[in-house]
Parts: C-alpha cells; structure tokens; sequence
C-alpha cells in the first residue's frame, strides 16, 4: 500500500496541468508525502490543501483517548464500507503526483522503491476527501490490485487515472467511478534505491 508520495512540481503548475483554480497560494508543502502530512489535491474545481488521511480514532489499554490515526489509503473493495462509502459516493478529488514508493527489502532494512509513469511526468490517482473535527480536510488515495512492473514490490498499488477518465472520477456516477478502480494497464517505472525506507 501507498503509505509515500512525490510531487515535485509547484502548486501554480499543478494548477495549470489540471485546468483548475490554485487555492494553494503561499503554501508550504513538501515535496515528499507522508501520512498525516499536507499534500495538494483537485476537489471542486481548485487546487487545495488537505491532510493526507482520514482520521481514525484510537483508544490506550486503559480506554483513554489516543492521538487519531491517519488512513491514507480505500481498497477499491472497501469502498462500500462505513468509513468510506460517503465520501466516495458524494467527495472524490484527484491525487496530483509525480511519482509513489513501495518499501522492499528484509524488515529492518527495507529500501525505498519509487515507482511512476515513463509518458506522464505529473499524472493522478484516484482520492476520496471530506472535512474532519481533527485536521480539517483530509482525503485517502484509492487502492486496487497491481500488475504489470509494479506488482513485482506490492500486490496493490494507487487506482491511477487517464486524463479521459478526470470528469468521471470527479462528477460521474458512483457506477462510473467504480468502474475505474481497476488495475493500471499502462506501463510503471521502477527506480529501487539504497535509500532507507524511514529516511524522514
């Protein structure tokens, strides 16, 4: 699952490649995406900030109350489910990025695998957002089966989007999105590195 991200283009660009208005003006984000960080994304008709991932709340052994947990990621056959079903049938918004990360390697030890697109240097992958009590607005990325070159690091990896396929997921019917989680049929880039998976 993707728990990393990049986006290594400016907000201004981003906006421009997407044809939407930049709310983002003055934004401080960083080009790496962790869960529970800010990140941009396309959700009515703007670029916007938001947390990445949903708030879930978490209780010590004794019952007290912990710091929320952020779920940044919706498998596709989950999407029905409570957590999830609402803002899928009524929130979806684009995931800008320029590429995503899979950890490989024997636990302790895991490297960082980043994974993109060889035709698209910024391309999407399908996101659900709503408001929160805890982070204001936050969104998950959309999760299905891989194949192809990213199925040989993770057997899941982001619904990516065709640029066809933006209104659909945006403003389609809820059969429509669904139809869209699928696996990516296009060709993935794998770059393995020596880099250390908890680098940050």
């Amino acid at each position: 699952m993707c728990n990393l991200y990049r986006m290594t283009k400016a907000t201004a660009e981003v906006a421009r490649l997407f044809g939407v208005q930049n709310a983002m003006t003055g934004a401080n984000l960083g080009e790496e995406v962790y869960p529970g960080y800010p990140g941009a994304v396309v959700a009515q008709g703007d670029l916007r900030r938001m947390t990445w991932g949903f708030p879930l709340a978490m209780k010590g052994a004794k019952g007290q109350l912990l710091k929320p947990r952020p779920v940044n990621n919706a498998r596709s056959d989950k999407l029905g489910s409570y957590m999830w079903r609402y803002s899928f049938e009524e929130r979806r918004c684009l995931i800008p990025m320029t590429g995503w990360a899979e950890a490989e390697g024997p636990k302790g030890a895991m490297t960082r695998t980043w994974l993109r697109l060889p035709d698209r240097e910024v391309f999407a992958a399908a996101g659900i957002w709503r408001a929160s009590e805890e982070w204001g607005e936050v969104y998950s990325m959309v999760m299905t089966d891989s194949c192809g070159a990213a199925a040989e690091c993770h057997d899941r990896m982001p619904v990516l989007l065709a640029e066809r396929d933006y209104e659909a997921w945006l403003r389609g019917t809820v059969a429509d999105a669904k139809a869209l989680c699928v696996p990516f049929e296009g060709a993935v880039m794998l770059d393995r590195t020596t880099q250390k998976w908890s680098a940050r």
